[in-house]
């Protein structure tokens, strides 16, 4: 296989080339059927067996539970913030940690149908930090605590997640996980809800996974729309309303994908997370040996394998660091527009050799212009 220029882009996202390869092949004509997954019936044989078989593989790839039903949904975890508040508040008290712009999204957007509470912020040092659990004010009586386990935009991750009963709370935990979901294994003694948009680590734009606790279901608002009561969702195997059907598809391919992953003699999820720890080592050691031309803001203890941004010492520098990143393939390195600076996501399917050209790249920027 060529090799394409590697995008670093938060999302829609790098996907892996075997992937793209076997989606364009199999475009015109699934399988012998006739048609593409595109042209296919949602309800017929030929799709049914294509989103059985994604539902399968990601509940091996993360260990889900069978008391844990896997929804497809769509409108992305911006939407979900909305909807989960619907199904899960009960209309009640409950708690947000807020460590970044998305989890401070979330909250706001749950104002709308409950009664919400910041238990815990890291805005007053700029979300560069995780507050210690040990501080966060819990409600006892909360219906769930949402964070996000791993800030985008922000470049923040829980590497752990916290352990609610030995804090005192009995409050279900409630993750969006969209920018890291199937990088890591996940705690599912721990988490009660996880959801996230395909997108940024997973697969095309149009997917949103739900992965949520039996016991959760039937407890929407009566305001909450037919198509995102989370047991209506599940009692119709997610076909209540046509699902993103080739966002689905193509997710699937990313699950098998990740199911033959091998590295340094791990598989699958294990596999994935031992490369992304070497290639955030990589990128993160590169950084901070730049002697200051090049900054990360985060806790070392908290920076996401993810999501890495930093800066540059001189706002002249980024329009020529970015044109130089083009000229060697290296794509979408620009930061967010509400912090500015620059960030590399390097997901999953994101090589080892990726990293490495970027490395080469940044070192000989900082040569040729500290």
């Amino acid at each position: 296989m060529s090799q394409r220029p590697y995008n670093f882009a938060p999302g829609p996202a790098t996907l892996p080339q075997e992937v793209l390869e076997q989606a364009a092949a199999e475009m015109l004509d699934w399988r012998g059927t006739g048609t593409s997954v595109m042209e296919m019936s949602h309800r017929g044989k030929a799709f049914l067996s294509i989103h059985e078989q994604a539902i399968a593989d990601l509940r091996e790839l993360l260990a889900v539970p069978p008391n844990y039903r896997i929804l497809f949904m769509q409108g992305g975890a911006l939407a979900e913030n909305a909807i989960l508040a619907m199904n899960l508040s009960r209309g009640g008290p409950v708690d947000y940690v807020v460590t970044g712009s998305w989890s401070a999204k979330s909250q706001k957007e749950g104002r709308k149908y409950a009664d919400v509470q910041v238990a815990a912020s890291n805005e007053a040092d700029g979300h560069t930090t995780i507050p210690h659990p040990s501080g966060w004010k819990l409600r006892a009586n909360a219906a769930y605590l949402h964070l996000c386990s791993n800030e985008t935009v922000n470049g923040v991750e829980f590497h752990e997640l916290p352990d609610l009963k030995a804090l005192g709370s009995d409050a279900p935990l409630v993750i969006d996980f969209s920018s890291h979901a199937a990088s890591r294994p996940v705690d599912w003694s721990r988490v009660a809800m996880a959801y996230g948009g395909a997108q940024k680590n997973v697969g095309p734009a149009g997917l949103t996974i739900v992965i949520v606790r039996e016991d959760l279901l039937g407890h929407a608002l009566p305001i909450c729309p037919s198509a995102f009561d989370y047991k209506i969702v599940a009692d119709n195997d997610s076909m209540y309303n046509t699902p993103p059907a080739y966002a689905i598809y193509v997710s699937g391919l990313v699950f098998q994908w990740l199911k033959r992953f091998e590295y340094q003699g791990a598989h699958g999820v294990a596999g994935i997370e031992r490369r992304n720890i070497e290639k955030a080592k990589l990128l993160y050691g590169c950084l901070d040996a730049s002697a200051g031309f090049y900054a990360n803001r985060v806790a070392a203890d908290c920076r996401s394998r993810m999501n890495v941004p930093f800066y540059l010492p001189d706002e002249r520098l980024y329009a020529p660091f970015l044109a130089g990143a083009e000229e060697r393939g290296l794509l979408a390195l620009k930061g967010h527009k509400s912090v500015g600076g620059l960030r590399a996501s390097i997901y999953n399917a994101m090589p080892l050799e990726g990293v490495q050209a970027l490395v080469a790249y940044l070192q000989d920027f900082a040569r040729s212009h500290g």
